[in-house]
């Protein structure tokens, strides 16, 4: 960076708005690649993003701290955006209600498959076990799996980086996975995602059609509140007894 532009940043690194206008223009810029590459799933906005501002506090030598000051506005409203989730599904309620039972026995088995599959390949892999539990909520949306990690004895800062790549490849490579399957029901889709993918691939989900993603935000709470309530205890039981 040269000293010009070098004293130009340090003048706008001063101000908190840095962080949110970086964000904004970096998810604007990777949605604009989205949209003209017909949506490829290679070109996921979220992740480009990311590349885009890693790039940019990397040759700043911007401390993410500095950076937070500002991005802390749209952190702020991933609460009230989930809550909102809420008014699409309403709109799918008879739908959800004729499939409750299969909606909970899938919810079920994927949310202790994804834990359990997790700190299975990482234990044959021989990793620690700080690194296992920090895995295990990894399809879990990041508030929550950073506590749960945390209780368990992992890495809340790398849980969130997991759960954003976990959330990343799930939108990459859901739609060839359901078409590999024949999967073609969105109500299938969209609840699938929603466990295995956390909010990126809610994201997706509603790309895809408001049932989707409906469903998707469905299996996201629902997977949020079954394994903050479960691997606390599941994960200890299952080390007692493998010990």
């Amino acid at each position: 960076m040269t000293p010009v532009l070098g004293e130009i940043w340090v003048y706008l690194s001063a101000t908190p708005l840095l962080g949110l206008t970086l964000t904004l223009l970096a998810y604007q810029a990777a949605l604009w690649l989205y949209l003209r590459a017909n949506h490829h799933p290679l070109l996921n906005p979220v992740m480009l993003a990311v590349i885009m501002l890693v790039l940019v506090l990397s040759v700043t030598d911007t401390p993410y701290e500095t950076y937070f000051d500002g991005a802390q506005f749209v952190h702020f409203l991933l609460g009230p955006a989930t809550v909102a989730l809420a008014i699409p599904l309403h709109a799918q309620w008879g739908r959800l209600r004729s499939m409750l039972v299969p909606l909970l026995a899938t919810l079920a088995a994927g949310s202790l498959t994804a834990a359990l599959s997790a700190v299975g390949i990482a234990a044959l892999l021989g990793a620690s076990r700080e690194s296992m539990m920090s895995l295990a909520p990894k399809s879990v949306t990041t508030p929550i799996a950073m506590g749960v990690a945390e209780r368990l004895g992992g890495l809340p800062s790398l849980t969130a980086v997991l759960v954003i790549c976990t959330g990343i490849l799930g939108a990459i490579c859901a739609r060839y996975v359901y078409r590999a399957l024949r999967i073609d029901d969105h109500v299938v889709r969209g609840f699938a995602i929603g466990i295995a993918s956390h909010g990126i691939g809610t994201a997706r989900a509603f790309q895809v059609s408001e049932q989707a993603g409906a469903f998707a935000a469905l299996g996201m709470g629902l997977n949020g509140l079954l394994t903050a309530a479960s691997l606390p205890w599941v994960l200890p039981w299952l080390e007692r007894l493998m010990g």
